[in-house]
């Protein structure tokens, strides 16, 4: 329970809920052994008044004395009736309390879990995968509401039914309640058990149903590529092999599943039918009555379900407790990117990076060495380089995806640190090498970066990106559903969009980062061209491998396995033999053959 109990403060949050099932459970519970009292009372007044019954044979008292014993049957069936009636209702109370604070508290942690996972750095998403996080923040959630829910609601039913019951039936015969009771034990033990097999075998069959979609997923994805390589035949035997593991699975879970209920009836045919042994031998003594047999058979049958429940609440107990756990791991890790001064204002672009080396803490791997260089205000940087020189990492040092591991980066003057992160992120536009798109409209997308954007803002975006035109062409313009992560537009119109996003927003600071990759030659001019006005007074860094992006930059740096080999201006590098001039007489080369084919 150590790992549960951080959902303490949640119960304690809803305590009114709690309290006011606790109460309910009792009265439920008081109108659910009522019946069985009055069971007893209507049997043993049919039996004491049979002899009288038969006394008067033949008489006209005979007829008075029937229709006094079945008004008063009737009576009795009233009673229980009504009983049923109110137990039925307090019942329905029981889950409008008890489940209801069982889905509010689910609601709540699943909004903290979410809240928590935004607030957490980019090192964290490196480190697990998304099917992981879903995983916590849906399975194991509800795991933790069965705890908070039905095991709740059961566990206190099954205190309250034995801290009312036991007593009474005790105070009955002490012979009789112990034996009516001896195989409920067994029962519950049984259960347990029986339980945890059929958890088990259900988690197999959910990881095979798991391996069988991401299959089935993966082969609609790559539908094209298995046409192309005429593989559809093997696929078939790959998801052939897949469904019969799963047949297997479900099959013996079958089997266990069909041997839970002969269990259960056995065992409470097996406590009815000592109860009926003890108690008509207590009847024959004269120490009982008939209607005690039949009160006990109800009550043996009142403390089945929640004896039985007992193992199920024990197994719940467990994975919730497992599930809680899982949960708590992501919880208690902190976001190590803090703001010391908290400062609020608003950005001139002036960057300064002084020794900056950074070591990705996942993984090791050095990405920057002793890194320096600066930006005046509305001037514009290219970084040149090959994959892995350190060209993005750079640019997530500067939105604080990361921290510097030596050295500090400043903007206008004032450590990176010391500004307010929503209002430093607020200040960027950042177009990510890897564009992400939402299942949304074009226009939505375009407008993500701001609450506040106007639609002449947004089509003078998709202009400034060489989007507009793309977009106008569609059948529902900039309405057009981009579908999901943007798969029905081109490669070079996801990365338009995309650019289109930052530029919409109006950054003071602006971070291209290879987004004119997918992008013909014709098109990366016509955004280059667009670009030179975009960047007029706002300071800008373009990302790129391609040397046609940098010219249009004021300085160059040009980085190789995370240092700076080279800086200066286009026609300066050119000037002498360097990197640059080898990169750029290279892709020079290449454009002429592409040209001349």
């Amino acid at each position: 329970m150590k790992e549960l109990s951080y959902l303490n403060k949640y119960l304690f949050k809803y305590k009114i809920h709690l309290i006011l099932g606790v109460i309910f459970v009792i009265i439920s519970n008081v109108f659910q052994i009522i019946p069985a009292q009055i069971v007893r009372y209507s049997i043993d007044y049919v039996e004491d008044n049979l002899h009288l019954y038969r006394t008067y044979n033949g008489m006209s008292e005979q007829a008075l004395l029937y229709d006094e014993i079945a008004i008063s049957i009737l009576i009795f069936a009233g009673i229980i009736l009504l009983m049923s009636l109110l137990r039925g209702f307090f019942l329905y109370l029981v889950r409008q309390t008890i489940i209801v604070m069982s889905r509010l508290i689910e609601f709540d942690l699943k909004n903290e879990i979410y809240t928590h996972y935004q607030s957490l750095p980019l090192s964290f998403y490196r480190r697990n995968n998304t099917g992981d996080l879903m995983n916590r923040i849906s399975e194991d959630v509800s795991k933790i509401r069965m705890y908070l829910g039905p095991s709740i609601m059961y566990g206190l039913n099954l205190i309250i039914l034995f801290i009312i019951l036991i007593p009474y039936m005790l105070s009955i015969n002490v012979e009789l309640t112990i034996y009516s009771l001896i195989p409920l034990p067994i029962l519950s033990i049984s259960i347990y058990y029986v339980n945890n097999i059929i958890n088990k075998r259900s988690e197999e069959i959910q990881q095979s149903q798991s391996g069988l979609s991401t299959f089935v997923q993966e082969a609609f994805s790559g539908i094209r590529v298995l046409k192309s390589y005429v593989r559809e035949e093997e696929s078939i035997g790959e998801f052939d092999k897949e469904s019969i593991e799963y047949r297997k699975r479900s099959l013996r879970l079958t089997l266990v599943q069909s041997l839970f209920f002969p269990l259960i009836m056995s065992l409470i045919g097996l406590s009815t039918i000592l109860t009926v042994y003890i108690g008509g031998k207590e009847v024959i003594n004269g120490t009982l009555s008939f209607g005690n047999i039949a009160e006990f058979i109800i009550y043996v049958n009142l403390l089945t379900w929640p004896v039985t429940s007992l193992g199920w609440i024990s197994s719940i107990i467990q994975r919730a407790a497992a599930s809680q756990k899982r949960v708590n791991e992501f919880l208690k890790i902190k976001n190590d990117i803090t703001t010391e001064k908290d400062i609020k204002a608003e950005l001139n672009g002036v960057i300064t990076f002084n020794n900056v080396s950074f070591v990705y803490p996942d993984s090791g791997i050095t990405a920057l060495k002793e890194i320096n260089f600066s930006i005046k205000k509305g001037e514009s940087l290219a970084i040149i380089g090959t994959t892995g020189s350190g060209k993005s990492t750079i640019a997530n040092l500067i939105s604080r995806m990361y921290d510097t591991t030596d050295g500090d980066i400043e903007i206008d003057g004032r450590n990176i640190k010391d500004y307010n992160l929503s209002n430093l992120r607020g200040q960027i536009g950042y177009v990510p090498q890897d564009v992400f798109l939402f299942s949304d409209t074009i226009y939505n997308n375009i407008a993500f970066g701001s609450d506040e954007m106007i639609e002449k803002e947004v089509i003078q975006a998709a202009k400034d990106a060489d989007l507009y035109n793309n977009i106008i062409d569609f059948p529902e313009s900039f309405k057009t559903m981009v579908g999901e992560r943007g798969v029905t537009l081109s490669g070079g119109q996801k990365q338009r969009v995309s650019m289109a996003r930052a530029i919409a927003r109006n950054p003071k600071i602006l971070m291209l980062d290879d987004s004119l990759s997918a992008v013909d030659t014709k098109t990366e001019n016509a955004i280059l061209g667009s670009l030179k006005r975009i960047m007029n007074g706002r300071t800008t860094i373009i990302i790129s491998h391609r040397v046609s992006s940098a010219k249009l930059a004021d300085k160059i740096i040009v980085l190789d396995e995370g240092e700076i080999v080279e800086q200066g201006t286009n026609k300066s590098l050119l000037a002498h033999s360097g990197v640059y001039k080898a990169l750029y007489e290279k892709q020079l080369t290449e454009e002429k053959s592409l040209v001349d084919e």
